[in-house]
């Protein structure tokens, strides 16, 4: 996936994108992760991490940071639990300074404040304090994983905004900026048209608004 086409991904909305994925019928939406900060965005491809539960003696939950690359997104699949993160102000102070893209977690984080701070886009379930030291252990790096319902596998592409957080499979990228262009110049006429007058329902029906979004066959 050249940089070139991080770049035209990382203009479109997740709205737009959803909208594409669901003519595609692909399920590629986090449902239920979302950022710190509505400013916050981020556009790069997965580094993904599977959590499990802790061993005895407990494995370690966060040593995998230093194999990132700049400008990847940290991936990581704590199957949505709340009572314990997996990401805290140690790994928000390196990936920034490491160039890392993100982070996105089926999970909870920790130490919101630095990640404010510092304006590192982090897109989580939720936030508390609870450590998931000698609670979760890094099970496996670079695996497909599951992030609120959409599959994951590694080198996919992940958009994130206000809205919450999409995953565009590699395989279907240039099909998604396809229809993400057309949606866009619909959406663009419709409201021109609106803004001249033109009726909202009369609008959509010219330009074929409600099929937009529907699967094709």
């Amino acid at each position: 996936m050249s940089d070139e086409i991080i770049e035209k991904l990382r203009t479109l909305s997740t709205s737009s994108v959803s909208d594409a994925m669901d003519r595609l019928g692909i399920a590629g939406q986090c449902l239920g992760i979302k950022p710190l900060s509505t400013d916050f965005r981020l556009c790069g491809r997965a580094f993904t991490m599977h959590m499990a539960p802790a061993a005895i003696p407990a494995g370690s939950v966060g040593d995998y940071i230093d194999d990132v690359k700049p400008g990847e997104v940290v991936v990581i699949d704590n199957h949505g639990r709340e009572d314990m993160t997996v990401w805290g102000d140690i790994l928000t102070f390196l990936a920034k300074k490491m160039g890392v893209e993100g982070t996105v977690i089926d999970g909870h984080c920790r130490d919101v404040h630095l990640a404010l701070e510092r304006e590192y886009p982090m897109y989580s379930r939720g936030w508390s304090m609870r450590t998931g030291k000698d609670r979760v252990q890094m099970d496996d790096v670079n695996v497909p994983v599951s992030i609120g319902g959409a599959r994951v596998h590694p080198g996919d592409i992940l958009l994130g905004d206000a809205d919450g957080v999409v995953c565009l499979p590699n395989d279907h990228v240039s099909a998604i900026l396809e229809i993400c262009a057309d949606i866009e110049e619909a959406e663009e006429h419709i409201r021109a048209a609106i803004d001249s007058g033109m009726r909202l329902d009369d609008a959509r029906k010219e330009f074929r608004y409600h099929q937009l979004q529907t699967r094709e066959k």
